[in-house]
């Protein structure tokens, strides 16, 4: 059996104001690859964290940078990649949230990564010298099992 891979991209610039586009963009794609209204809310969450990170911190606030988003449908595989060529960020040097201090102290930020990681079911990054930073965001859509109908 052949796999058939279909590749759709969005670029917009490393600012806030554009991240509505992105989440259009993904939420439609989402749909169409056959996620409900969770799994696509899911899905465009993950990616807006994903996003405010390299704008908040890979290109520290300035608008002058440029953010790729390519979605990969394959199978049942759905994959978002998001490309920016500003500072590297490794996750391993992250501790994981102290999820009750951020409540009690109503701290925001500081949970992308750890939401990334719930929301999706593989997180990876990518960096490779002369290459874009990369982080790949995997969901894989689930089939009803032999005998069920959707």
């Amino acid at each position: 059996m052949s796999s058939y891979t279909e590749t759709i991209s969005k670029s917009i610039r490393s600012s806030t104001d554009q991240l509505l586009d992105i989440r259009e963009f993904v939420e439609q794609a989402a749909r169409e690859f056959g996620f409900g209204d969770e799994e696509s809310s899911n899905i465009v969450l993950a990616v807006d964290e994903a996003c405010t990170n390299v704008i908040k911190h890979a290109y520290a606030g300035s608008p002058n940078g440029e953010i790729r988003v390519t979605i990969l449908r394959e199978g049942t595989r759905f994959q978002i990649q998001i490309q920016d060529h500003g500072r590297t960020f490794d996750p391993e040097t992250l501790r994981p949230p102290d999820l009750k201090q951020q409540l009690t102290h109503y701290r925001r930020g500081g949970l992308g990564v750890y939401l990334m990681r719930r929301l999706m079911d593989r997180v990876e990054y990518a960096f490779r010298p002369g290459q874009p930073n990369e982080v790949r965001l995997t969901k894989f859509l689930a089939r009803p099992a032999a005998g069920q109908r959707g």
